[in-house]
């Protein structure tokens, strides 16, 4: 009988200290935040969304050397490269990504691709809103990955002067 006391208060003890517990945090400031109204800020070093970056000519910095998928662990970026010429140029380079496709299922977030790049085209920001209603909207093209020309700059593809198209671009005066 004595031990069915001690156990019964043990239970009761139980009971006090998680209502103690409860009204303890009943008092304190809510940790949760209210998504989508409030966006919750991002580290400087997080890893979010695929950005296909450009010069600030407007041409793409991608020169489409498949890298980036080499290097991805996941196997979720696909590049198929083609030839720039003078009438239609889309980089600086002799090539540039026909076709640039991330599978967003597949992609792990690592940043592999945007390290191996040479020329700094793609880049993880730090949008993190990412869903998809189906498989096929989960993979990303070259035209939802490219952000747009800067302000005052002509859009790709355009005609160029032969020997002209590296002269507006920094980089490619100087390599590193």
């Amino acid at each position: 009988m004595a031990e069915k006391k001690l156990n019964m208060l043990d239970e009761t003890l139980a009971i006090f200290k998680g209502m103690a517990t409860t009204i303890k945090h009943i008092f304190m400031a809510p940790v949760t935040i209210q998504y989508p109204e409030k966006a919750k800020p991002v580290a400087e070093r997080f890893k979010g969304r695929h950005e296909l970056k450009r010069y600030e000519n407007g041409l793409e910095k991608c020169i489409g050397c498949a890298l980036c998928a080499a290097a991805c662990p996941a196997d979720a970026i696909w590049v198929e490269a083609s030839e720039n010429t003078d009438e239609v140029r889309f980089s600086p380079g002799e090539r540039y990504a026909r076709t640039y496709e991330i599978n967003m299922l597949r992609c792990i977030f690592c940043g592999y691709c945007e390290d191996a790049c040479p020329t700094e085209a793609i880049v993880l920001e730090h949008d993190y809103k990412l869903s998809f209603m189906s498989r096929e909207s989960a993979i990303y093209t070259k035209d939802m990955l490219i952000v747009p020309p800067p302000a005052g700059a002509e859009a790709t593809p355009r005609k160029v002067e032969p020997g002209t198209f590296n002269r507006s671009i920094p980089e490619m005066e100087n390599p590193r």
